[in-house]
């Protein structure tokens, strides 16, 4: 099973967005690229009441868009989502630059087949600046394939 939901940005652009939710946690990916996992705590900590859903995700707080559209004035961030068990699985992927969404929001359904430019999570890193290089993809590039669930990343 491989079970994830994050932020994925800078470091300097993931401590600013955790400010002083102490319930937020970044962990090093590579290529200069960190992630903060939206766990239970950050999730109830960043939700606005009453503001609307990023489409297409399950654990995206209401009003997140808002933030991660303030917090991309100063460069690419991502949200991604993804859920697998047994090879079969879903993933989403959204990127906002420059104070306004770039990419997506993008979904792979269980079932279909990966699209020529990559999964959504891929799609969504290249465009942080992730290089697949030698790996398979940009997802395995970066270290993503390192722990089976969003709790695991904590436990770094």
């Amino acid at each position: 099973m491989y079970c994830l939901q994050a932020v994925i940005a800078t470091e300097s652009m993931l401590r600013e967005l955790a400010g002083s939710i102490t319930e937020a946690c970044i962990v090093p990916l590579g290529q200069h690229l960190w992630l903060l996992p939206m766990t239970d705590a950050l999730f109830d900590a960043v939700t606005v009441a009453g503001a609307p859903e990023l489409d297409g995700f399950w654990k995206a707080p209401a009003g997140f868009d808002r933030l991660l559209t303030v917090c991309s004035e100063t460069g690419p961030v991502a949200y991604v989502e993804a859920e697998y068990f047994g090879g079969a699985g879903t993933q989403s992927a959204q990127v906002w630059d420059a104070g306004k969404m770039v990419l997506g929001p993008l979904c792979l359904a269980e079932g279909e087949p990966w699209p020529t430019s990559g999964t959504p999570i891929s799609q969504a890193l290249r465009r942080l600046g992730a290089a697949k290089g030698n790996h398979v993809d940009e997802f395995d590039a970066v270290g993503l394939v390192r722990h089976r669930n969003t709790d695991d990343w904590l436990a770094m």
